[in-house]
């Protein structure tokens, strides 16, 4: 049973931490007694013996962020790293480098760094890149080309079995995608060819059915 040293309200363990959890996952900063009628704010020293530790480092890392003044807040652009970043003033800078992931942005739109193309000008083009892009992928799936799980290019099949061997190396099924050895079994192609199979017999039958249906009706007659 846990008990908070403000309020006093008895919860399970379990659910608290649950709770607690979901909060910071969702970067809220403020977690509050789930009580309906009660307003306290916890706070990271009441649940560090049932929260995992990573989950006290995200809270304390969010009280920091808190802190910091929001024109002196910028994080790394890149989305596979995000750091939060900290602009202490100084000189005024046209590129920076990410102490977390090494590379270079422009400082002044946080886009990944475009040299002497000015920031406008990177900007449309991006812009273009991206309709570009949303062509491309609908054009993919128009004409079902598949991606090679290994290193991500489209490939279109012209004819043959579901086994693709692409340029890279990487030997995979154009059905699901999946990387091929020789006991390799689709269980796409499988539900489609079973699909295929209860449709057919079900075909027969309403066949048989209406041929017997009207042998039996001109033989009565």
């Amino acid at each position: 049973m846990f008990k908070d040293g403000k309020c006093n309200h008895p919860f399970c363990t379990h659910c608290i931490s649950k709770h607690v959890v979901t909060q910071i996952h969702q970067s809220i900063l403020k977690v509050i007694c789930p009580d309906p009628n009660c307003y306290v704010e916890f706070k990271p020293e009441y649940l560090r013996t049932i929260l995992p530790c990573d989950v006290i480092d995200r809270w304390e890392c969010l009280r920091r962020e808190s802190l910091i003044l929001g024109s002196e807040k910028t994080y790394c652009p890149f989305k596979d790293c995000s750091v939060l970043l900290v602009n202490q003033g100084g000189e005024v800078a046209t590129s920076a480098e990410c102490p977390s992931c090494h590379r270079r942005f422009c400082a002044h739109c946080k886009a990944p760094w475009h040299g002497r193309k000015k920031c406008k000008e990177f900007q449309r083009v991006k812009k273009n890149e991206k309709k570009l892009d949303k062509k491309f992928f609908n054009l993919a799936k128009e004409k079902n080309w598949k991606k090679c799980p290994h290193c991500t290019m489209f490939v279109q099949r012209c004819g043959g079995c579901d086994h693709i061997a692409c340029r890279c190396g990487c030997n995979f099924c154009y059905i699901c995608g999946k990387n091929w050895n020789p006991e390799h079994r689709c269980m796409i192609m499988r539900r489609i060819v079973y699909d295929l199979y209860q449709r057919t017999v079900g075909w027969f039958r309403r066949a048989n059915l209406r041929f017997s249906g009207g042998r039996n009706s001109s033989m009565n007659w």
